[in-house]
């Protein structure tokens, strides 16, 4: 089973090439970002989630670990899996081994999107122009969510590091260039 932790701060482009990697590989694209806005915003979860999420602040590890476990049961027959936000902290990460252990599996490699905070900005700014996501335009906010990526969540690649699954990959340019080099690092992988 072929399982993909794509990684990066907001903005560096992981809804998008999810989506190319996706296609290519035959894998389930699970997006936290996407499942936690599915939610039901009339339940608990669900107001929970968007309490934290509405300030760029991270959902807590208990209750994002228990909607990544439910999604990823509803796709028993997958050929594989691309984590996109997730795992978010050392905890899930942790959380994440544990799990695919129990099916007999493991983390095949985190890809990490490399890019500089001020393209972050310009990109989400920009994204929020056509998405109408109200996090992705406010300036303090989107500094908030980089903020806690650079705190709690840039810590995440150390763990996977140790494991020697980490690939860091320019996340800088036109989107098939980066697509380009996410296929070679996962191609050389699985090789």
């Amino acid at each position: 089973m072929l399982n993909i932790v794509l990684f990066g701060p907001p903005g560096a482009g992981k809804g998008t090439q999810s989506e190319r990697l996706k296609a290519r590989y035959g894998l389930v694209h699970i997006s936290t970002g996407d499942v936690f806005r599915a939610l039901d915003p009339e339940s608990e979860l669900g107001k929970l989630a968007k309490s934290y999420s509405d300030n760029g602040n991270l959902v807590p590890d208990e209750v994002t670990i228990q909607i990544l476990e439910s999604e990823v049961l509803k796709h028993p027959d997958a050929k594989g899996v691309i984590y996109d936000g997730f795992p978010r902290t050392s905890a899930q990460a942790e959380a994440l081994d544990k799990f695919l252990a129990k099916k007999d599996t493991s983390v095949t490699l985190m890809l990490s999107l490399i890019v500089p905070e001020e393209e972050l900005r310009t990109r989400l700014m920009g994204r929020a122009k056509v998405s109408g996501r109200a996090d992705d335009a406010d300036p303090q906010i989107i500094q908030n969510r980089i903020d806690n990526y650079n705190k709690s969540t840039a810590p995440v690649a150390d763990f996977y590091d140790a494991q020697g699954k980490l690939v860091e990959v320019d996340g800088v340019g036109p989107i098939d260039d980066i697509t380009q080099r996410l296929f070679a690092a996962i191609d050389e992988a699985i090789a």
